[in-house]
This record gives structure tokens, C-alpha cells and sequence, in this order.
């Protein structure tokens, strides 16, 4: 059931503060990340409905940059037009980036070790239980049958056999084929339902035109002006437009940008990196530690701001881009039967990411096995909000980890 906050435009402002709790309160990376968006707006706030919030899920995928933000940009311009999506993307980014930022100004011997605190695998717990809840009902909706089934198990065994950028996207795509396949098997599917967006005041093509003109153009600009700021512009741009997968893929490359040009010095980044996993948010925020700690001028606000900007700009030129052209698209009868295997496929890579990395690398003894269940009944059995179990989470994996 869709609620009437789906059908009506929300303002910016409401859509920020929205997006500023997830900011606050997703840990766990891009896979609990959409964890926590769909338990806020499918389930608890109804803004669109499973299929729907899959269909988003899986175009994302698709595309370079991060997933988790690139889906709450997606979010917001569904409910708030433009407006609507710098706020869903400043909203989720501001919390870990002001974070991030201010680590660089008082950098300490801790930082690099953060990662290892019990407040964190606390955390990590947490979006166990998250995910485990998200995994589950999206199973319910989205592969009620045998086949829906079968296809989510190929996209698992798949991915865990290489989790590469370019097998998440062949598990997608054979998703797609398997859909049109056995579509005799499946149910006739309906019209696409509600739109995942409206109208905006840009021209798709007009935006994606703009993402192309700055991927090809800023290299060229940068080198004839010689301008560090136009550099950083350009460097995380480009590291912004390149990255499948997001999260974790986007470090090496970070790493080569700003390591080997003399920007940041090796141990500074490993122990930004350290920071970075004891955050919320996206892990691309990671830009504006390394905007602020750069050897060059502009650093501090200004370079953290630059990089920041420069790294997630790709994604919402993108989304703005191709998703009113995605939306058309899933209208037409056969793209239907491909998105129902494509919506099983993403059941299937979320259960691979479910399994490794999150449940390989946060349940190491009975002991987190226990804590993780115990968080799924407060979300579960006891329906606790999301972030009160984050914060439980944290407060009682500092004491007992």
C-alpha cells in the first residue's frame, strides 16, 4: 500500500531531514544501507512499493559511483523533483563527510585503528539483523515461486564465485534473459505501476550530454590551467564516473590519485581509511579526509568540499539522467518479464553480500551470532525503530566487545 507522502511532492527541507537520520544512523556499508531505505520508505513511510523500490535497486546497480547514495538520490527525486534530490544526497552524505573532514584537521595515532572498536562490531551486528529482515521480506515479495527462486540462486552462487563489479552486472543481465526465458512460467505481469519518478525541470539527455562534456573535459581543462583545485576536481570526478561496485572498489583507485602525486602521505590514508569504516554514510565520503589532509592548497573545508562534491556528482548527474528513461523503458510488456528476473537477481546479490561480506566478516563466534539475533527480534518480533537498535547496538557491543 502506498502511502499519500508517495503521491504528493515533499519539500526539500523535509526530504533533508529524512535523509540527515539515515545519515546519522546507517552503518554496515551499501548493502545495509539499502537495508535501512527500504525499511524506511517502503515499509515504514509506504512511498513506493517493493517492486518499485527494486527496480531502482537494480538500475543502480547498473550504473558506476556508489549504489546506497545513488538509490537515495533516486528516492528524492521520485518524491521532490531536483530539489528533492540534492537534499536526499545532502541529507545522507553531510553526517559522515563533517566527520571525515574533522578527523583531517586532528588526525591522531587512533585513527587508523578505529575500525577495531566494540562499539563498531556492534554495529556491524546490527546491520546484520537489518539485512537479514530486508533479505527475507524481499524474498517474500519479489521471488514468490520456483523460478523467481532459481533465478536468485544463479545471481548468488554467481557472485560469490567472483564478487567483481563485472560479475554483479552479469548476474544482473542474466537475470534479465532468465525473466524473458521462462516468462511462460512466470505471472503476467502487470502495467510497471507507480512511476519511479516525475517530471523535472532537466532534460535527460541534456544531463547525461553534461556528465560526458565534464568526464571528457575536465582532464583537458585541468591540465592546460595547472590549477590544483581544477586537478582534485578532476581526478575524484573521474574516480566517481569509473567505479562499479562502489564501497571498498573506489580505495584503490582513491589511492592512486592521491598517494602517488604527493597529495596525501600513505599512512595518512590508511588511517583515514581506518576512520572511514567507524562512520555512517557512504564510504565514498572518505573524498573529504582526503580534501582536507592534501599536502596541496586548497585543503581543510574547502579541499574536503571539492573532493566531496567532485566524487558523488557523477551519480546525481546520472540518476537524474537515466532514471525518467529507465522508467519508460520498464513500461514496455517484455522489459517486464526481464525486470522480474532482474528483481530475483537482486534478491540473489543481496543474499550473496548478506553472506560475504557481512555475516563472514561480523559474526566470528556464538557470541555475535547471538547479539545479531537478538537485534533481529528488537527489529522483528518487538518492531523497535532501526536507529534505536543501531544505538543499542553500539552502546552494548562497546561493553561486551
Amino acid at each position: 500500500m502506498v502511502s499519500q507522502d508517495s503521491m504528493a511532492r515533499l519539500t526539500a527541507p523535509r526530504i533533508f531531514l529524512i535523509f540527515l537520520k539515515l545519515g546519522l544512523t546507517c552503518f554496515g556499508g551499501p548493502v545495509a544501507h539499502i537495508g535501512f531505505f527500504r525499511d524506511e520508505f517502503v515499509k515504514r513511510r509506504a512511498w513506493l512499493s517493493d517492486e518499485a523500490f527494486a527496480d531502482i535497486v537494480a538500475l543502480c546497480q547498473f550504473m558506476p559511483g556508489p549504489s546506497s547514495s545513488q538509490v537515495g538520490i533516486a528516492l528524492g527525486l521520485r518524491q521532490g523533483g531536483l530539489a528533492g534530490a540534492f537534499a536526499a544526497w545532502l541529507g545522507f552524505t553531510l553526517p559522515s563527510a563533517v566527520l571525515l573532514w574533522a578527523f583531517g584537521l586532528v588526525m591522531t595515532p587512533y585513527g587508523a585503528g578505529a575500525a577495531s572498536a566494540g562499539w563498531l562490531h556492534g554495529l556491524g551486528l546490527a546491520a546484520v539483523a537489518v539485512v537479514a529482515q530486508a533479505l527475507w521480506s524481499m524474498t517474500r515479495t519479489l521471488c514468490p515461486d520456483l523460478p523467481r527462486l532459481a533465478i536468485a540462486a544463479v545471481a548468488a552462487a554467481m557472485m560469490l564465485s567472483g564478487a567483481t563489479p563485472l560479475m554483479q552486472i552479469a548476474a544482473l543481465l542474466v537475470g534479465a534473459l532468465a525473466g524473458w526465458l521462462l516468462r511462460h512460467r512466470l505471472p503476467v505481469p502487470g502495467s510497471a505501476g507507480e512511476p519511479i519518478t516525475r517530471s523535472t525541470a532537466a532534460h535527460p539527455a541534456l544531463v547525461l550530454a553534461l556528465f560526458a562534456a565534464l568526464l571528457f573535459g575536465l582532464p583537458a581543462m585541468a591540465a592546460l590551467s595547472g590549477s590544483y583545485a581544477l586537478h582534485l576536481f578532476s581526478s575524484f570526478f573521474r574516480v566517481g564516473s569509473l567505479v562499479f561496485g562502489g564501497g571498498h572498489v573506489v580505495l584503490p583507485l582513491l589511492e592512486s590519485v592521491v598517494v602517488p602525486a604527493g597529495w596525501v602521505r600513505p599512512d595518512a590514508f590508511i588511517a583515514g581509511y581506518g576512520a572511514a569504516q567507524a562512520v555512517p554514510g557512504p564510504l565514498f565520503t572518505f573524498a573529504a579526509f582526503l580534501g582536507s589532509v592534501s599536502s596541496q592548497q586548497p585543503a581543510g573545508i574547502v579541499g574536503a568540499a571539492i573532493a566531496v562534491v567532485a566524487i558523488f556528482l557523477p551519480s546525481f548527474l546520472l540518476v537524474v539522467g537515466v532514471v525518467p528513461l529507465w522508467d519508460r523503458l520498464r513500461s514496455v510488456r517484455w522489459v517486464r518479464y526481464a525486470l522480474l528476473g532482474i528483481n530475483a537477481a537482486v534478491v540473489g546479490l543481496l543474499g550473496a553480500a548478506f553472506y560475504s561480506p557481512l555475516c563472514v566478516h561480523s559474526l566470528r563466534s556464538l557470541t555475535d551470532v547471538a547479539f545479531a539475533a537478538a537485534a533481529l527480534v528488537l527489529l522483528w518480533a518487538l518492531r523497535t525503530p532501526p536507529w534505536l537498535v543501531v544505538a543499542l547496538a553500539a552502546a552494548v557491543g562497546e561493553l561486551i566487545f
